[in-house]
């Protein structure tokens, strides 16, 4: 009983830490952000969208020893999500740290996108989700930027939507 109590346990800060960028996890507070990355600019949103209300942005973070972009967004001092810019080149360090933070993904897959009169677009895409939250990550193998978002919710169909 003992053995099965501290496995049990010893799961709980991987399952806690569910979605997080260095400690700053779907749910939490933009106080959190700012403890997390000072540098960090939070504003109203320029668009109204019942997703978010505000928006809290820094361009100087490292996330798996990769230089990265981070936009949080907020809605009543929840984080709804965040969407992580990286160069491409540091999808095997940014896959690690992803995978020994949040588990194996769900799925995880090159495609081949074709295109007229161009050679096919490979993309590596990997997908995490625990309950109402998700996660992607994207990568063009031939272009330079990369993104990592992860949401609650329907917030990818309700941020931009026009009201």
């Amino acid at each position: 009983m003992k053995t099965v109590a501290s496995l049990l346990l010893g799961l709980l800060p991987a399952m806690a830490q569910a979605f997080e960028l260095d400690g700053v996890a779907l749910g939490g507070r933009e106080a959190d952000i700012k403890k997390a990355y000072p540098s960090a600019f939070c504003r109203p949103l320029d668009w109204k969208s019942q997703a978010a209300d505000r928006r809290c942005d820094d361009a100087r973070i490292t996330f798996g020893g990769v230089p990265a972009r981070a936009t949080f967004y907020l809605k009543a001092d929840a984080i709804q999500a965040f969407d992580l810019r990286f160069d491409s080149t540091g999808r095997d360090k940014v896959t690690a740290r992803l995978k020994s933070r949040w588990g194996a993904p769900l799925s995880e897959i090159t495609e081949s996108l074709s295109r007229r009169e161009r050679s096919d677009r490979k993309v590596y895409k990997a997908r995490w989700a625990k309950g109402r939250d998700q996660a992607v990550l994207t990568v063009p193998l031939e272009r330079k930027r990369a993104t990592l978002s992860a949401s609650r919710g329907n917030f990818d169909e309700e941020i931009y939507r026009v009201r």
